[in-house]
């Protein structure tokens, strides 16, 4: 029935097109006598947008044509959306034939979206939206065409296919989100983990917390019980309340033994890092903790030494963790050594100026591509957590050096890198007055919105 009527179509374009060649070839067919008047063709250029708009339009017109035709037999062609749930182990095709899609067409549709998603990776619990053309019931096909898919591929974003006369096209969509600023607070009363885990606050903000105090604070000794902590990030959202991820923490604050420490994330003409409340930065030169999730099972000082069994001076501080753990240069330096060294197994030591060095022993392995010579940046992975040379189990044995001679990495004390002044420090303090003001916002729901896109 559908050819017949596209044959019908077919024939009405072919006699338009015959009309207007007529035209142009005689353009005084029915003007009668007179005067010859030359018709010159132009050429016009249309924009690719305007071109689509009229394919769309010859589309619909061919659909008007087959509902009109009698061919068809009175039958209607209804528009229809199917919305199916991604399930474990169901794949882009099967769940588009589920929906009463023809194989061929989801085929079509399928390499239309490889351009730009892999099908393979869909999850389950995605949602399907399939929207197609559909004829006769009684015809074994009813006549369907595939209009549009849309496949969620995860918070805030999906994949878009289109059917049109030249085929199938896919396009990346981003559904509307909006940003919010969400808050945790609680007591610390085992550890900073728990609490922060007790309170809600997600793995990510927790490491910005602990990397933000890392270089002030002695995790494993100044944590008590009854001490609390407060932060607040930026996170973003569906309109329905999903989340698509979390991003920056804006203020952060440690009660330790009734002092409190508070710091704010501020963008100045210098960069973007954490500042007091008087702008003095929290990056210091060297961080004092480079590792995370460790426990310190070994201070600086004398002590009787686990293999040797007699009372040594430790120079050093231990750090019990798995084997494997990522550790982390302390500062922006460049490796003087790297490799063995006796008793210390895999060893490095990086110098940081002419006052500061720092060295890490006992380590499984060295970072490939690290090596005397290498430049390192704060926080950057130079190695892993082992137990070689003379240790009785996995650990990092962290030092610092001042001119040359190893110091206590937890009471050191270094200068911060950055202090704001000016115009820079006046910005500072607008800003963390607006921030205390939105923070003073939120209420149960622990957030406030901010903002939309």
């Amino acid at each position: 029935m559908r050819r017949y009527a596209l044959a019908a179509v077919a024939g009405c374009c072919a006699i338009a097109v015959g009309a207007a060649a007529v035209l142009y070839l005689d353009p005084f067919a029915s003007s009668g006598p007179g005067v010859a008047e030359r018709v010159e063709k132009t050429e016009e250029r249309y924009s690719r947008r305007l071109i689509e708009t009229w394919e769309r339009a010859a589309e619909e017109s061919v659909d008007l044509a087959l509902l009109a035709s009698p061919g068809v037999q009175g039958a209607s062609r209804t528009r229809e959306v199917r919305e199916l749930v991604v399930g474990r182990g169901d794949t882009l095709m099967h769940l588009l034939l589920r929906a009463g899609v023809p194989r061929n067409q989801a085929a079509g549709a399928i390499e239309a979206i490889r351009k730009v998603y892999d099908p393979r990776r869909i999850v389950p619990g995605r949602k399907l939206v399939v929207t197609y053309l559909a004829g006769d019931p009684a015809l074994e096909d009813r006549n369907i065409v595939l209009r549009e898919i849309k496949l969620d591929t995860g918070p805030g974003k999906a994949v878009a296919v289109e059917g049109r006369a030249a085929g199938f096209r896919a396009r990346r969509v981003e559904t509307p989100t909006e940003l919010r600023l969400v808050r945790a607070s609680g007591k610390i009363s085992s550890s900073l983990y728990h609490a922060t885990k007790k309170a809600a606050m997600p793995p990510a903000i927790f490491v910005q917390l602990v990397r933000i105090y890392s270089w002030d604070v002695d995790f494993q000794r100044e944590i008590r019980e009854g001490d609390s902590f407060d932060a607040a990030w930026e996170s973003r959202y569906t309109p329905e309340g999903a989340l698509v991820d979390h991003g920056k923490m804006v203020y952060g604050s440690l009660t330790l033994s009734g002092k409190r420490l508070e710091l704010y994330r501020f963008e100045s003409r210098r960069g973007t890092d954490y500042f007091d409340k008087k702008g003095a930065g929290a990056r210091k030169p060297l961080l004092r903790t480079p590792i995370d999730g460790a426990r310190l099972s070994s201070g600086y000082g004398k002590r009787r030494h686990p293999i040797l069994g007699y009372t040594k001076m430790h120079r050093g501080v231990d750090f019990a963790a798995r084997p494997g753990t990522p550790i982390f240069a302390a500062g922006d330096g460049r490796v003087a050594y790297a490799g063995r060294k006796g008793t210390f197994g895999i060893y490095m030591r990086i110098r940081h100026n002419e006052r500061y060095q720092t060295a890490y022993a006992h380590m499984r392995a060295i970072r490939r591509g690290v090596r005397r010579g290498t430049r390192v940046t704060q926080g950057q992975v130079i190695g892993y957590v082992g137990s070689t040379g003379r240790s009785t189990g996995p650990h990092l044995h962290y030092e610092i050096l001042v001119n040359g001679h190893q110091v206590n990495p937890m009471r050191v004390a270094m200068t911060p890198q950055l202090r704001l002044k000016g115009e820079d420090l006046a910005a500072f303090h607008v800003f963390r007055g607006s921030l205390e003001r939105r923070l003073a916002q939120i209420g149960t729901s622990g957030f406030v919105k901010v903002s939309s896109r």
